[in-house]
């Protein structure tokens, strides 16, 4: 039996899972008030107060650091790798503690599980970080070379559910062509050619469809506009692409179950609006069509906006259908895909990849 510990860090929690090989045993979501984190001046910062939470409710549910054979956390910002599961070493805790590639809470999840392996001698991984870019040079390239595409993307529950269709297929990912369209706060969709994400859009900085709070791609020359228009500072601006754009902007929340409250009751505007999303994420599905050149195992739909098969899923499934079988995997179980990647090292099934 192979005991593993995933630890996923967020902006106001900390997910903890306990897994025995594929069976999870325990999980714990560990709120952060905005008191308990006003102090902090960043993100690195609060490794401590995080790791005492994590040792107390160990303690708490009976279990040990020495009963692990590994542990793992949710990949942050470091420089863009492969997918895979990494190895977590000293060059990468210096550049998370640091914030060198960005600061996010999620930097916070190698942090932790490197100071749980230096006291057990136990391993600790990172798994698929959300800077995987295994884009072809070909889709890097933009209509300017001052602006170059980014990948940035949810590699960890893509890289999962299409592990997870694979097997339906009784396939290998490595041997699938699929296009994953992870739709939450963000939506991300993902041509996913042999075991490779060959293209996909940056979904954390404004390109693709536009999500709950995000206001994805825009029309360039209204937005130059709009910056130079003096109405607006630089946050204000940023904020409007990222955490005020989207259904926030249209409709004045982003949450896809009141949308569809709206919509249930009559409310027209709504519909229009969360229609145009599912239309935006269907038109982005149907580009990723040319990266796998027409050959498509099957179109997969994840994340959160995933359970709404009534309008979100349907609407889709109208519009790309006919390319492809539809598979929809709802949520995204990060420490279910954590625990999966170490797993897959312990069992010799894949080898860790040192992080240089």
């Amino acid at each position: 039996m192979l005991k593993i510990l995933a630890v996923n860090p967020g902006s106001t929690s900390t997910k903890i899972a306990i897994f025995n090989n594929e069976e999870e045993i325990k999980s714990q979501t560990l709120y952060h008030s905005a008191e308990e984190l006003k102090n902090f001046k960043n993100i690195a910062e609060q490794y401590a107060f995080r790791l005492e939470k994590i040792m107390d409710f160990l303690k708490e549910s009976n279990h040990s650091l020495s009963d692990f054979a590994a542990f793992v956390g949710r990949g942050g910002l470091i420089k863009p790798v492969q997918g895979g599961t990494y190895f977590v070493n000293e060059t990468m805790v210096q550049e998370l503690r640091t914030a060198k590639y960005g600061e996010h809470a999620s930097n916070l999840g190698a942090l932790i599980v490197h100071e749980f392996s230096k006291l057990t001698g136990k391993p600790a991984f990172i798994v698929d970080p959300v800077v995987v870019d295994e884009m072809d040079d070909i889709a890097r390239i933009s209509g300017h070379p001052d602006f170059q595409r980014r990948s940035i993307f949810h590699a960890l529950n893509q890289k999962a559910v299409a592990r997870k269709a694979a097997a339906i297929l009784e396939k290998r990912y490595e041997e699938c062509n699929f296009i994953v369209a992870h739709m939450g706060g963000g939506v991300s969709v993902g041509a996913h050619k042999k075991g490779r994400v060959v293209d996909v859009n940056n979904a954390l900085d404004g390109d693709g469809p536009f999500s709950p709070e995000r206001s994805g791609t825009l029309p360039l020359t209204e937005l130059i506009d709009l910056c130079y228009s003096g109405k607006y500072s630089f946050e204000e601006m940023k904020k409007k692409i990222k955490g005020e754009g989207g259904l926030v902007a249209h409709l004045g929340t982003n949450n896809a179950i009141e949308v569809q409250r709206m919509i249930d009751n009559g409310d027209k505007h709504a519909e229009l609006i969360y229609h145009a999303m599912a239309y935006q994420v269907s038109k982005w599905i149907g580009r990723m069509v040319v990266p796998l050149e027409g050959n498509v195992d099957a179109i997969i739909l994840t994340g959160g906006m995933a359970y709404d098969s009534k309008y979100m899923v349907r609407w889709i499934k109208e519009k790309v259908s006919y390319i492809a079988p539809i598979m929809v995997f709802p949520g995204g179980r990060e420490e279910e895909a954590l625990a999966m990647g170490a797993l897959r090292i312990l069992r010799g099934e894949e080898k860790a990849k040192n992080y240089i």
